[in-house]
């Protein structure tokens, strides 16, 4: 290779590529006996069958890891892209696929970028036979070019700041031309490209306006598994847009998906179908089809023996499914809850918060209760309550609503749970709004049991619940008023209440636009109002104004509880004045 004669060069580049370069042994070698710097400094020459024999061998061998740093450690990445503008189309198409594997780690892909490439690679997608579908040799050639340079895009676009480049280099829409195609080889890297891409929210949007869920849907029906796979993935990462979730359906790509369920061999697949089902089955009209389709039953059957991110999808979209109160008792008749009920041991904790959200949602159906109850799951739930993530405390927490409101005999259910009350009172000292929010609404129903109010309260129930009076967010505001009202009920509570300063922040809640949350507070405020101390307070807070508004609501509940309470506010007053003045 170092004589230096093109022609004897190119002959020892043929007997080279004669070696198996796949081979291990063989790729080490060229790099051992120095060889690597020969085959790149050939690239810097004039000589274009000197430069395509280089890139051959390159090719073959960048497979290997230690190889691809090798090659960027010698400044190879900053030649391949400069060919890239060769006019020569198989030299182009052998540099950009060399680049597709060099550029497997960080380092390259930042390389790739800072020295145009990315520009360069997405030029390649710029020719005029996308979407047609008999092919002209030149055409041929030209698909080959989009081929390789998707390769390359698909492996640059693993790092955020190249996403962000090939998107200003308008990369979007010719990816979305070429996915009009029918030739799975460029499919392929296409849709891969775009599926890595899914998770910038920019990119989202072009697939969803510019008409690309259509041609995803088409493929989810190909016979090339890893396309399927790709396609399924970007409807997962896109279908969290409600918009997504419906082009989806309208597309026809529901059903698809649901066959696809069959394979379940095929791990990496199924990861994808079960992570677009689940998506997908956040809007109600989708859960619907998802059920004609027999998709909760094939998700049941998935329960066992599968990796974790699997998992974590085919329990989320069994918590989705759930909306459907008839789906509930599906899950049930095939065998699901105790499948479920055992995933609450585990230890991932996106699987856990999945499993807790299914969970709580069986549980909204008497007989499921008893299921769940017989099979210890309310106790599994309460002891991921000590789990240190919020979102699973959270999540348990929101799970236990349900199984309390539904449960055979529940106050004596909770107090079977050794140290629980105290624990779930003791979560209200969190600084995660989510998890208060769902303590607060765990209370609430833990409450409508006198004796475990009893017990709460020596807990210090109360003066943790005014501590968090003083918030504006509005879920918590709503379970908090609830806790409030259903905390008044025992001994004393309404007088400590006042003391530790729940009852004026309380009145401002009244200033909200939620109704629920104008609801739940006027309840509070008419328990509260049976204590006279609190009454003044209510009253210096201009609480009269605002509930006289509400007497006039369409609301029952709100309306009677805003009554109520001016009622209790009048008769103090009624009473001050006769004691006074006689």
């Amino acid at each position: 290779l170092q004589g230096g004669n093109p022609t004897a060069t190119v002959i020892a580049l043929c007997s080279m590529r004669d070696f198996n370069l796949a081979q291990e042994t063989c790729q080490l070698a060229i790099r051992d006996i120095g060889c690597l710097e020969v085959l790149i400094n050939l690239l810097d020459t004039e000589e274009i069958k000197c430069q395509i024999g280089s890139l051959k061998i390159l090719k073959e061998i960048s497979q290997n890891t230690l190889i691809r740093h090798a090659i960027a450690d010698l400044g190879g990445l900053q030649i391949m892209v400069k060919i890239l503008d060769s006019p020569d189309k198989d030299l182009k198409c052998l540099a950009a696929e060399t680049i597709a594997n060099v550029a497997r780690f960080k380092r390259a892909r930042r390389t790739v970028r800072q020295h145009g490439g990315i520009k360069r690679l997405v030029g390649l997608l710029e020719c005029i036979s996308a979407g047609s579908t008999g092919l002209t040799p030149y055409q041929a050639k030209d698909t080959e070019i989009a081929r390789c340079g998707a390769l390359a895009l698909w492996s640059c676009s693993k790092s955020i700041k190249n996403k962000e480049a090939i998107r200003k280099a308008g990369g979007i829409p010719l990816l979305g031309r070429w996915l009009r195609c029918s030739h799975a080889n460029i499919l392929t890297p296409v849709v891969g490209t775009l599926q890595e891409c899914a998770s910038e929210p920019s990119y989202r949007l072009a697939i969803r306006t510019e008409g690309m869920i259509e041609n995803l849907v088409k493929n989810l029906s190909s016979e090339h598994e890893e396309l399927q796979m790709h396609c399924a993935s970007a409807i997962f990462k896109c279908a969290e847009d409600k918009e997504t979730r419906d082009l989806v359906r309208q597309h026809g790509g529901l059903q698809p998906l649901s066959v696809l369920l069959g394979n379940s061999e095929n791990k990496e697949l199924l990861a994808a179908v079960t992570g677009a089902i689940w998506k997908c089955a956040i809007s109600g009209e989708n859960v619907s089809k998802f059920r004609e389709y027999k998709v909760i039953e094939a998700l049941v059957g998935l329960l066992t023996d599968q990796p974790e991110e699997v998992l974590v999808n085919i329990v989320g979209a069994l918590g989705e499914c759930c909306q459907e109160p008839i789906n509930r008792s599906i899950i049930r008749k095939c065998g699901g809850i105790p499948p479920l009920v055992k995933l609450l041991t585990g230890t991932d904790q996106a699987l856990l918060v999945n499993v807790t959200k299914a969970v709580g949602a069986c549980a909204t159906e008497p007989e499921n209760m008893m299921i769940i109850d017989r099979l210890d799951g309310v106790r599994l739930l309460w002891s991921l309550l000590k789990n240190p993530n919020p979102d699973v405390q959270a999540s348990a927490a929101w799970a236990i609503c349900p199984c309390i409101e539904n449960a055979k005999d529940a106050g004596e259910m909770v107090r079977s749970f050794v140290g629980g009350l105290e624990l779930i009172v003791n979560l209200l000292k969190s600084k995660n709004k989510e998890v208060l929010a769902s303590v607060c609404a765990a209370i609430t129903n833990i409450a409508k049991d006198e004796e475990n109010l009893a017990v709460i309260t020596d807990h210090g129930v109360v003066p943790l619940l005014s501590k968090l009076a003083n918030t504006n967010n509005d879920k918590l505001r709503r379970h908090l008023a609830e806790a409030i009202s259903h905390c008044c009920m025992w001994g004393s509570n309404r007088v400590t209440f006042g003391e530790t300063k729940a009852v004026a922040p309380l009145v401002l809640y009244l200033k909200s636009n939620d109704p629920s949350v104008h609801r739940a507070t006027a309840q509070a405020l008419y328990q509260l109002s049976e204590e006279p101390n609190n009454c003044i307070t209510m009253h210096e807070n201009g609480v009269v104004k605002l509930l006289l508004a509400m007497v006039g609501s369409t609301d029952e509940t709100l309306q009677e509880a805003a009554a109520g309470c001016i009622a209790n506010i009048r008769r103090l007053a009624l009473a001050t004045e006769k004691a006074k003045y006689g």
